[in-house]
């Protein structure tokens, strides 16, 4: 029966793909597939980017880290993506620095840096709603 219906969902969702390396699955490649292969996990970045993540990098505290302020700032996701408080250029960073062992020093500086984005980001948007609301009082 469950070979049936992954016959079913592989002609549902037979597209066109370019051939992956094996240095695409462990560098954070970014597929278009709705299922992980085996052995990865996928986030999304705050731009909306998707990332096939190994689970081996669980292990590193960074990526931890990123999953205690994802889940401060969206919740934990009860039916959708987990979504990372950076963006995919800051992601594709980590994972280079994951992969050949990130220093420790160097792994709180980009901690720092992800709470200072999100502690800034968040002050400016409640700084635009504090403007348009004076500006609608103002009107």
């Amino acid at each position: 029966m469950a070979r049936e219906w992954q016959k079913v969902a592989a002609i549902r969702r037979k597209r066109i793909s370019l051939p992956r390396t094996h240095q695409d699955l462990d560098a954070g490649y970014c597929s278009t597939s709705s299922v992980a292969d085996k052995g990865h996990f996928v986030v999304y970045t705050a731009d909306q980017r998707r990332f096939m993540i190994p689970i081996v990098y669980l292990n590193s505290k960074i990526f931890r880290e990123l999953f205690e302020m994802s889940e401060a700032e969206f919740g934990l996701p009860s039916d959708g993506p987990i979504t990372l408080p950076c963006d995919s250029f800051f992601m594709e960073y980590i994972i280079f620095l994951v992969q050949r062992g990130v220093a420790k020093d160097l792994e709180k500086a980009l901690l720092t840096s992800v709470a200072y984005t999100q502690s800034s980001s968040s002050f400016f948007s409640h700084q635009e709603q504090m403007n348009s609301r004076l500006l609608v009082c103002s009107y």
